[in-house]
């Protein structure tokens, strides 16, 4: 199930516009429009709509205006306007004098109305909601018209304005274009275009009681703004016709609607109205968890916006919709941290580790490199002394074929300091469970490296107990335990294959250097993936999200660069 032919680079849409450049349809114009509704949190799959259309823009000189579409006052908050700016600021968009919302065009969408009622293309309709549903038809059988469809003209243009001046109740009198109740395409049955919502707007206030629904409102607004290419989602294929329908009728300029397949991320929901469901239900700690694919919350847990812009254009942009593995994206995260994140050393399981034989309350200072990758990144100092901090399964007491760490009697090497042999351990009496490892050290093998050539083939990280800051670490894995989550037995609901361990806290000893680590930082713990501060980190009480392990599932199977 999962997409398998990525490349990026041309696809069908940017083939559409360079076909219009040459053909000067649009005059050499390339402007689109990036479309939210501010009733919810931006995710990954409006990134890939937000790449599609600022990318497409910038690559042909052009303009891509922020839209907001907030037609429906009842749904939409501040908090979301403000949120998706943010958003698409934080991946590295910029519309600069482009923003726009639908709100702006509310009587100039009324006067087009009013248009379409003087031409007899619209209708003011007595019929309730379940009524017009009803009246509607289905996919084998024709709708019905409407007892109110053949109103006089004088009549219809009186009604709707008394719809705009308040008179009516909600759910009383609804606008509907007059197009086609026996199309074969429903979206052509004589759709509502005006509905009484007496509810305050966040931007207009209450100057409004009637409000345009979005299929009206989205084509006359693009043409307001004079967009060439609107993209949408696969999901309003059908309602081109519509889209088509008013700007002829109202003949007014005409941009292009192109579709394309939305994105479908292996073991996530990108349904808004099933987000909704994880937030209200308690399922995750809000739109921000770092479990959650919006990306307030992939930011939250330590995604960069080059890794998810990187993800945006690995997957192109396709015709139909297909799954796309959650390795590519974890893949692309990967390939910018591994050249952009400091390498530090944590401790997430500590068992105690005594250097029997080092000098008691020395300390010394053994240099560490900062990243590999980056010649830049320099060297940092690591306090080293007597008791240390080691994870507790690098060692094992009685160890299994293939283990190369430390055990009786083995020699291993603490990264860029000594080479340690364990000589005992020490348990709990009443539980059995290891409580420190005894060890001595060679002194002539400082930096990690031995004076006479011998090898270890075992290495660990490690912290100075004295040194060491206590830090709380959230190790977080995907939300749902299926590829597909909606893919549950007969009666089951997606929240049915959440995964109960997509988050486990452990207390951790972190070395010196993160004391001073500030939310968003990010970095690599040695051996065990790519961190990032949360925004509940302070300095006397550090907080460490995992952002991604290290193991690179879609690299290995040879599916990367």
């Amino acid at each position: 199930m999962t997409q398998t032919g990525i490349s990026a680079g041309s696809d069908f849409i940017r083939a559409i516009v360079a076909d219009d450049n040459r053909s000067n349809k649009f005059g050499g114009l390339v402007i689109t429009r990036f479309p939210p509704e501010p009733n919810g949190y931006l995710h990954i799959g409006h990134a890939k709509s937000a790449c599609l259309n600022f990318g497409l823009a910038a690559e042909n000189g052009g303009q891509c205006n922020m839209r907001f579409d907030d037609t429906n006052p009842t749904r939409e908050e501040v908090e979301y306007v403000n949120s998706i700016l943010e958003d698409v600021r934080w991946l590295g968009w910029d519309w600069g004098d482009n923003l726009f919302y639908a709100s702006d065009y509310f009587e100039q969408l009324y006067e087009m109305a009013v248009d379409l009622v003087r031409k007899g293309k619209a209708y003011v309709d007595d019929l309730t909601f379940e009524q017009i549903r009803e009246y509607r038809g289905t996919l084998t059988e024709p709708g019905r018209e409407s007892p109110y469809r053949e109103r006089p003209i004088a009549e219809n243009l009186d009604l709707f304005r008394r719809m705009r001046a308040g008179e009516f109740d909600e759910g009383s009198r609804v606008l509907r274009a007059k197009v086609d109740m026996a199309s074969p395409n429903l979206n052509l049955r004589d759709p509502v275009l005006y509905r009484i919502l007496k509810a305050s707007h966040h931007r207009t206030g209450d100057d409004w009681v009637i409000y345009p629904m979005y299929d009206f409102a989205h084509g006359q607004s693009d043409s307001i703004e004079g967009v060439t290419h609107s993209i949408c989602t696969l999901e309003f294929e059908g309602h081109r016709a519509l889209y088509d329908w008013f700007l002829d009728e109202l003949d007014i300029y005409h941009p292009q609607q192109i579709e394309f397949a939305r994105l479908n991320l292996t073991y996530t929901v990108l349904s808004k109205r099933r987000l909704i469901q994880l937030v209200e239900g308690g399922y995750v700690n809000g739109w921000d968890d770092p479990r959650m694919p919006t990306l307030s919350g992939l930011r939250r847990r330590g995604y960069t916006p080059e890794a998810i812009r990187d993800f945006c254009e690995r997957i192109g942009v396709a015709k139909r919709d297909t799954w796309t593995d959650i390795a590519l994206l974890e893949h692309s995260l990967r390939e910018n941290l591994n050249r952009t994140a400091p390498r530090v050393m944590a401790v997430l399981d500590p068992v105690k580790l005594v250097i029997e034989n080092y000098p008691e309350g020395q300390v010394e200072y053994v240099e560490s490199e900062n990243n590999p990758e980056d010649a830049a990144a320099g060297h940092r100092l690591l306090p080293f002394s007597r008791t240390l901090y080691i994870e507790r399964d690098d060692f094992a007491e009685t160890p299994p074929r293939g283990f190369h760490r430390l055990s009786p009697g083995r020699e291993v090497r603490l990264k860029d300091a000594y080479y340690v042999t364990c000589t005992g351990v020490v348990k709990d009496e009443a539980t059995g469970e290891i409580t420190e490892l005894r060890c001595v050290y060679d002194p002539d093998t400082r930096g990690g490296t031995s004076a006479d050539g011998r090898r270890v083939r075992g290495t660990s990280h490690w912290v100075s107990a004295e040194h060491c800051v206590e830090a709380e670490v959230r190790l977080y894995d995907h939300l749902f335990t299926q590829e597909d989550p909606s893919d549950t037995p007969e009666g089951g609901a997606f929240t049915d294959n959440l995964n109960p361990d997509s988050l486990r806290v452990v207390a951790a000893k972190v070395e010196p250097s993160l004391a001073g680590a500030q939310p968003g930082y990010r970095c690599q713990f040695l051996r065990q993936g790519y961190f990032c501060a949360d925004k509940d980190s302070a300095p006397d009480a550090l907080v460490f999200n995992r952002t991604v392990a290290l193991r690179d599932s879609w690299a290995r199977r040879g599916r990367g660069a």
